[in-house]
């Protein structure tokens, strides 16, 4: 299950606060259906970085485009035909 915004929140103040470990959280709050894992990597990330939420741009660059569009090729490279161009005959 995923953890919400505000259990991520409430993970962080009661590790803060109260010192509590993943075990005693499962067993503080076993309603939410957290798995262990998922809390002691936040704990574990929360411990390192001292944030939870990502840093700005640390996540994966969005691709660029060219002006002319994303199956233009640059330099000296042939071009694609258009359909206008082509003799019919």
């Amino acid at each position: 299950m995923k953890i919400s915004q505000e259990d991520v929140i409430l993970i962080k103040n009661l590790y803060l606060s109260k010192q509590y470990g993943a075990r005693r959280l499962l067993s503080e709050l076993p309603n939410k259906g957290w798995k262990l894992e998922s809390i002691n990597s936040l704990l574990n990330k929360s411990h390192k970085t001292g944030t939870i939420f990502p840093q700005p741009g640390s996540d994966r660059p969005r691709l660029s485009r060219s002006s002319e569009g994303p199956c233009s090729q640059s330099g000296g490279q042939a071009k694609r035909a258009s359909v206008s161009s082509l003799d019919f005959a």
